[in-house]
């Protein structure tokens, strides 16, 4: 038996575009890093905040369908893409909020390296990250983040205060190492499996300029 999904109702519900097969952007849509990744999603919804995160994740479960969540889409298995289900896109949520005086910044999801690294070398500050521009930062994050500061000042994920974070029932919370700490601590390494990051806050390395190597 063929079920038929009811994506027009999620798509009343985003406030970001829904992209279906068929459609002139679905290709490019879809496309990720890894050029030998060739799969079809049911739906890829390009969220813009994070309620359509939760209604994309409330959706997923009362449907049972496959879930994915893309950054940058930079992963090499294609964890960013899935045939038959749900992609979560998160590439539209690029606010990036540096503090200057406290040597943090806060960024959504969906913000890349070389976007972060234009925001922070402004003030002098550095995040420690990857060396490709094009890599997301939550997906790197998550997965722990190796770069040129790394021996000086950690992985990317050694340097991450909070996330701003949607669980698999739909609740948001904020995790920090005193608050959800075991959302916290679980969600390091953890690429995303206990939740979807949507807005994070990381600490920056004071004074210092880094020419990175981008991959466009």
């Amino acid at each position: 038996m063929i079920t038929i999904l009811p994506i027009d109702a999620l798509k009343k519900e985003l406030a970001g575009k829904t992209t279906l097969p068929g459609d002139d952007a679905y290709d490019e849509a879809r496309k990720v890093y890894n050029g030998m990744i060739d799969k079809r999603p049911a739906a890829i919804a390009q969220c813009a905040d994070a309620a359509d995160v939760v209604a994309c994740v409330n959706f997923a479960r009362l449907h049972r369908l496959p879930l994915a969540v893309r950054s940058g889409g930079h992963h090499c298995a294609g964890l960013g893409i899935c045939d038959d289900g749900l992609v979560i896109d998160l590439s539209p949520m690029k606010d990036i909020i540096v503090d200057p005086v406290a040597s943090t910044v806060t960024v959504g999801a969906g913000c890349l390296l070389k976007e972060i690294d234009a925001a922070t070398q402004e003030f002098g500050l550095a995040l420690p990250c990857g060396i490709f521009g094009g890599t997301g930062i939550a997906g790197l994050t998550l997965g722990g983040g190796l770069g040129h500061l790394t021996r000086s000042y950690g992985l990317t994920i050694d340097n991450l205060l909070d996330a701003d974070v949607v669980l698999a029932d739909g609740t948001r919370v904020t995790a920090t190492p005193t608050e959800n700490t075991e959302i916290f601590y679980g969600a390091i390494g953890g690429y995303g499996a206990l939740g979807v990051i949507v807005e994070a806050e990381l600490d920056l390395a004071d004074n210092v300029r880094v020419e990175r190597s981008i991959v466009k």
